[in-house]
């Protein structure tokens, strides 16, 4: 017998399956920033929060004039765990002060990237989250046995361009899959 290494899904979608029964990931696509041996680490990107990046500024820098092009963008519900901690994903030259670099995105978790989008000195593309989502090793990939989520290469024109109510249906047709045509109950072939 011939062991297989795993696969791991950094840069991938997670694409909540209708059955999923957890209401925090029902109905939600996730884009998976880091999965390895240790866990799994994703942000939620089509749960707008009801909050705008001027919101956030406001709270987080109020000195700063913010115009409405940037102020108003949606910030959006990233995932449970750590929801007061304020996530932004993106692509495009640039050097923050807490940047982990993705390969084709990074990931800045600094105040100072919001200062320069303030500015119009921030990334070209950017998606910006409060909280993230989790799972300690193995647990994502037991999920995925138990078909509790489809996986898809990551499309950053569904992250980037499409509007956040679209994001799940445009993730899933990425696949061929049209998600009204499964049904809600679980089941293994």
């Amino acid at each position: 017998m011939t062991q297989t290494l795993p696969t791991y899904l950094k840069h991938h979608f997670l694409i909540a399956m209708p059955h999923m029964e957890d209401p925090r990931f029902a109905h939600s696509v996730i884009y998976l920033c880091e999965h390895n041996e240790e866990g799994a680490m994703g942000l939620v990107i089509n749960r707008p929060s009801g909050l705008n990046l001027g919101d956030v500024l406001e709270q987080t820098s109020p000195e700063l004039s913010v115009p409405l092009e940037v102020g108003g963008r949606t910030v959006f519900n990233g995932g449970p765990v750590q929801s007061e901690r304020g996530f932004v994903l993106h692509r495009g030259p640039g050097q923050w002060e807490s940047s982990l670099d993705l390969g084709p995105l990074q990931l800045t978790t600094s105040r100072d990237i919001l200062v320069d989008m303030s500015r119009g000195q921030g990334p070209s593309e950017s998606f910006v989250a409060l909280g993230y989502a989790g799972w300690e090793a193995g647990q994502l990939e037991r999920e995925l046995v138990d078909n509790v989520w489809l996986s898809c290469p990551a499309d950053y024109q569904i992250l980037f361009e499409v509007d956040a109510e679209q994001r799940l249906e445009a993730a899933a047709r990425s696949l061929g899959i049209d998600l009204n045509l499964l049904t809600s109950q679980a089941g293994h072939a």
